[in-house]
């Protein structure tokens, strides 16, 4: 459904450093790093057909994030899911939410972690059990 997401940053350096270190985890590797027209800064990270991108705002404004707004990430097993909270963590992300865990709900049963990147941009870690 989706060709990609792009989030906003206002330190694309600190965004690198957090971002090589979650998406490596998943198997994205090191961010391909371009330049915009404009002059900006941009980072893409391709993996399993999907890309993620991280940018400094084209318009100039500051970089913000959206308030009910969250980028979800599959993982492949309820470890996995530990796991990318503890990189996104120990990278200067922050847990937000309830802590890591099973959820159920009337979509089933889901292994969740939600942290926030340096800039506050909601990630979520998910991992449904067959």
């Amino acid at each position: 459904m989706f060709s990609h997401i792009m989030v906003g940053t206002k330190d694309i350096e600190r965004s690198k450093r957090f971002y090589d270190a979650l998406l490596g985890f998943l198997g994205a590797g090191e961010a391909h790093r371009s330049t915009a027209p404009s002059g900006h800064t941009r980072l893409f990270y391709r993996h399993d057909g999907a890309s993620f991108g991280v940018t400094e705002p084209i318009n100039g404004q500051e970089a913000t994030f959206a308030n009910g707004g969250t980028i979800g990430f599959k993982c492949n097993s309820a470890e996995q899911v530990q796991q990318f909270h503890d990189i996104a963590v120990a990278n200067g992300g922050t847990t937000c939410e309830d802590p890591p865990g099973l959820r159920e709900s009337n979509l089933g049963s889901m292994y969740l972690a939600y942290v926030r990147d340096p800039d506050g941009n909601k990630l979520c870690a998910v991992y449904r059990p067959k």
